[in-house]
C-alpha cells in the first residue's frame, strides 16, 4: 500500500536544466550524475516492491525534521513487526569497508559511508517516535542495489543488504504475515504530516538568467537546433518530434522551476523560448493549461 510516492528530487530537476543550459563545472557535474544514478537506482527499487503482498505501508522520500536536525529516508515500510527504514544505494563497482571508511577498489577514493548516514536517521527516528509515545521496532539497513556492485570486507554486524541479498530480503517480508490495523494508520499519518516539503541543506550552483542559454532545445538529445514544423518542434541532430503546446509546458515548468519568484507571463515564457512563435500561440496554451490572474493589461499565471 503505496502512501507516499517518489518524486523527482527537486536539486536534481534544476541541476539537469542548468547542466543543458549553462553547462556545469566538473565537481557541480559530478554531483548531478549522483543524483541521476541515486534517483534511477531509487526508481529500480521502487519497481522490486511491486511484488510484496502482505500489508505494508510504504511511505517514500520522507524529509523529516527532530530538534532542527533534518533527515531523509528513501523508503519507510511500516508492517505489523516494525518499521523497516531502508537507504538505497546505487553504487557500481568494487568497494571494501576499512576501519569504518568506504572505499573504491581501483581509484583507493573514499566514499562517505552510508551506514553512518543511515545510523544517524535510524537514531533521529527513534526520537521522533518517542516524542509521539510511539513504540515500534526499528530495523534500518542500506540497500545496494545495483548488481555491478561488489563490497569486500562486509561486517556480518552491519545493516547491509548487497545485490545478492535483495531477493532474500523481499521473500522475507513476503514470507512473514503483516496485517495493519488503526495504531498503524496512524502512525503512518503522523509520518505524512510531519514531512518537509523544502530542504535547507539542498545545494545548487549560483546561477543568474542572463547567464543562461534561452530557447526551446530536443527533449530527447538536449541540442538547440530545432525548428517548427506544423504543430511540431523537430530536432535537426536528431529528427525528433515534440508537439508545440508539449514544448512550451516543458519550458514554463522550467522557468517557474528555476525562477519561482518571477510570475509567469505571455511575454517572460516568449523571451524564454526563444523560438519563432507568435504570442498568441503562447497565450492560447497558457490559458487553456493555467488559471489567468490580475487585469487584462498585466495577466499572469498559476
Amino acid at each position: 500500500m503505496l502512501l507516499k510516492s517518489r518524486c523527482e528530487p527537486y536539486e536534481l530537476m534544476v541541476m539537469r536544466i542548468l547542466d543543458t543550459r549553462a553547462g556545469l563545472t566538473n565537481s557541480e557535474r559530478f554531483q548531478y550524475l549522483n543524483l541521476e544514478r541515486g534517483y534511477e537506482g531509487e526508481l529500480k527499487f521502487d519497481a522490486l516492491t511491486e511484488i510484496l503482498g502482505e500489508e505494508i505501508f510504504i511511505i517514500n522520500d520522507l524529509l523529516l525534521k527532530v530538534n532542527n536536525s533534518y533527515f531523509q529516508i528513501d523508503s519507510v515500510f511500516i508492517t505489523q513487526g516494525g518499521i523497516h527504514l531502508l537507504d538505497i544505494k546505487n553504487f557500481q563497482g568494487s568497494c571494501y569497508l576499512e576501519s569504518d571508511k568506504l572505499y573504491s577498489v581501483t581509484t583507493e577514493r573514499e566514499y562517505k559511508n552510508p551506514i553512518d548516514q543511515l545510523k544517524r536517521s535510524a537514531a533521529l527516528f527513534r526520537q521522533l517516535l518517542q516524542s509521539h509515545k510511539q513504540n515500534y521496532l526499528v530495523d534500518p539497513s542500506v540497500i545496494f542495489i545495483n548488481p555491478e556492485f561488489t563490497l569486500y570486507q562486509t561486517p556480518l554486524d552491519q545493516p547491509i543488504i548487497l545485490p545478492t541479498q535483495i531477493n532474500q530480503f523481499f521473500t522475507k517480508l513476503n514470507k512473514t504475515a503483516s496485517k495493519l490495523n488503526e495504531d498503524h494508520k496512524k502512525l503512518a499519518q503522523t509520518l505524512l504530516s510531519l514531512h518537509q516539503t523544502k530542504n535547507p541543506y539542498t545545494t545548487l550552483p549560483d546561477y543568474q538568467y542572463e547567464q543562461l542559454q534561452m530557447g526551446v532545445y530536443c527533449n530527447r538529445c538536449k541540442s538547440f537546433l530545432v525548428t517548427i514544423h506544423k504543430f511540431d518542434f523537430v530536432c535537426k541532430k536528431c529528427e525528433e518530434h515534440e508537439r508545440i503546446e508539449k514544448a512550451i509546458l516543458r519550458n514554463v515548468q522550467e522557468f517557474s522551476l528555476l525562477f519561482p519568484e518571477q510570475k509567469i507571463t505571455t511575454n517572460s515564457i516568449y523571451e524564454w523560448c526563444k523560438a519563432d512563435l507568435n504570442k498568441r500561440t503562447i497565450r492560447r496554451v497558457l490559458k487553456r493549461h493555467y488559471t489567468s490572474l490580475g487585469n487584462t493589461s498585466n495577466t499572469y499565471y498559476e
